[in-house]
């Protein structure tokens, strides 16, 4: 995908082409996505599927915001209502199998 590929995606008022480019090299640089040299420009692609981008990203905010702690993680949701006790008894369900 070329960057302005990328920003018609995005609704009105569209960001700039440069934040965007920014936004675009610091994924290359963390090799989430590689590029295609076509002249001047590039062609974007991406290097991980969305369940390991969206995975790494979670233990990275855990990691940073709850101090590598899961409980902590979950212990915010549960305060902020955002986990119920069924959603709680789910997830010991899960970890069971």
């Amino acid at each position: 995908m070329f960057i302005r590929e990328l920003r018609a995606l995005y609704p009105d008022p569209k960001p700039a082409i440069t934040t965007l480019s920014t936004q675009v090299r610091t994924l290359e640089e963390e090799e989430f996505i590689g590029h295609n040299d076509y002249g001047p420009t590039f062609q974007y692609y991406a290097k991980v599927s969305r369940d390991q981008y969206n995975r790494g990203t979670l233990i990275s905010l855990i990691d940073k915001y709850f101090a590598h702690s899961y409980v902590n993680a979950v212990s915010a949701l549960v305060k902020e209502e955002k986990l119920s006790v069924e959603d709680l008894q789910e997830i010991i369900r899960m970890i069971g199998k």
